[in-house]
Order: C-alpha cells, then sequence, then structure tokens
C-alpha cells in the first residue's frame, strides 16, 4: 500500500515539473490559432524564442511563456501593461554552525562508554531572484523591451 501511494506521489510530481517546464514547442502546439495568425518573419523569432518590438501578447507568450509577474500601469500617456520573467538561483551564503553530533565510543581504560559531542558545520545557500526580462506593451504590442545583459 505504502509502494503505491509513493509510485502516485512521485508520479504526480513529476508531471507537475514537466508541466511547469514548458517548450516552445508545446506552447504552439496548444494554442496553434494564436501562432497561425503571426507572419513569418514573427513565427521564426518566435520559435527561436526570441521577441521584438511590435509583437503582441500571444507571439511573446509562445515565445517566452507566461511571465512571473504582470504590472498595469496607468498615467497621462495612456495605460501600459509589463510582464516581468525572473530567473532563480541558489547562492552560497556561507557555512553555519547546525548543531551537534552525539558520538558514543568505548573506553578501554576505564571500561565503560563515553558520550562526546561534535560540532557539526553545513554549507547554506539562498535562493535568489533575479529579473532578466521585462516586457512593457502599449496598446497591445511591445512598445519597450527591457533584458539584463551578462558581461
Amino acid at each position: 500500500m505504502k509502494t503505491r501511494i509513493f509510485l502516485s506521489t512521485l508520479a504526480l510530481v513529476s508531471a507537475a515539473f514537466i508541466i511547469g517546464c514548458q517548450s516552445v514547442d508545446d506552447r504552439i502546439k496548444k494554442n496553434p490559432a494564436a501562432f497561425a495568425q503571426l507572419d513569418a518573419a514573427t513565427q521564426d523569432k518566435v520559435k527561436q524564442g526570441v521577441i521584438d518590438i511590435g509583437m503582441n501578447e500571444d507571439a511573446v507568450y509562445l515565445a517566452l511563456g507566461a511571465p512571473d509577474q504582470k504590472r498595469e500601469t496607468a498615467n497621462a500617456n495612456g495605460r501600459t501593461t509589463t510582464w516581468i520573467y525572473n530567473t532563480y538561483y541558489d547562492r552560497y551564503d556561507g557555512t553555519r554552525f547546525a548543531g551537534y553530533n552525539r558520538n558514543l565510543y568505548y573506553d578501554p581504560y576505564l571500561k565503560t562508554y563515553r558520550v562526546y559531542y561534535q560540532p557539526v558545520y553545513a554549507d547554506t545557500y539562498r535562493t535568489e531572484k533575479e529579473e532578466r526580462i521585462r516586457v512593457i506593451f502599449k496598446g497591445g504590442k511591445v512598445s519597450t523591451l527591457e533584458q539584463t545583459k551578462d558581461s
């Protein structure tokens, strides 16, 4: 019984991981009508995962997927929608004291068991989030594209 529950849980977690990691081809297969409405040059860019000024929201979604964050802005110049794509990574945060390890040994001189505690240290990591791409739409089309560049 436990094995069956473990296997079903493992299958569910695997399916969630696979669904979360959609490729461009998967998104195109899911939305063939949106892809068909794009001109040939835009279709080529979308297949490569490239976005450009003037693309609509459907093209950006097909190329990059769903954004991590959406923002709406209204000002005197009109309304804009901003899509933000982040990248996540683990940053090494140093070695920290984690507690004590209890050890037991036999002392042949005293003919008894002795207990001693040894300090334990562990490497720690912190999950970091970095904004990589910011796409600003005005009137349903990409008007501004900001992307961080690695030096």
